[in-house]
C-alpha cells in the first residue's frame, strides 16, 4: 500500500514552514469530505503520512494550505493568498504521493514529489 505525504517550504524565508494547519479532503462529484487535519513540524512536515494503509484509495483529493496563518504569526500581512488549495487524483493505491508546497507571500508552486 502507498501513502500521501507533503511538506511545505516558505521560499521568501529560505526555511520549512512550521505550524501550518492542513485540511485533506476527498472529492465526490461537487462534495467534498474532510478527511484529516494536521499542522506541519519544525522540519515543514507532519508527524505521519495523511493518508495511509486501508483509507489510502484511489480518486480526487484536495490538501488546503491555510498560510494567512502562518505568515501572520510571522508578523507578515498576507492579503494575497489565504489559504492555498491544490487538486489531485491519486490512481495507483501502490504507489507513494508526495504533494510539496512551496510559499511566498505572493505566490506558490507545487509538483509531484518522491
Amino acid at each position: 500500500m502507498g501513502k500521501l505525504t507533503t511538506h511545505i517550504l516558505d521560499t521568501s524565508m529560505g526555511m520549512p514552514a512550521r505550524e501550518v494547519e492542513i485540511r485533506l479532503y476527498k472529492r465526490n462529484d461537487s462534495s467534498q469530505t474532510l478527511i484529516k487535519t494536521a499542522k506541519t513540524n519544525e522540519d515543514g512536515r507532519c508527524d505521519e503520512p495523511l493518508l495511509s494503509g486501508d483509507i489510502f484509495q484511489e480518486g480526487c483529493y484536495e490538501l488546503e494550505f491555510i498560510v494567512d496563518q502562518y505568515y501572520a504569526k510571522k508578523g507578515i500581512d498576507c492579503p494575497f493568498l489565504k489559504d492555498v488549495v491544490i487538486r489531485f487524483y491519486i490512481s495507483s493505491n501502490d504507489e507513494n504521493y508526495h504533494v510539496p508546497l512551496l510559499i511566498s507571500p505572493y505566490g506558490y508552486s507545487t509538483y509531484r514529489g518522491s
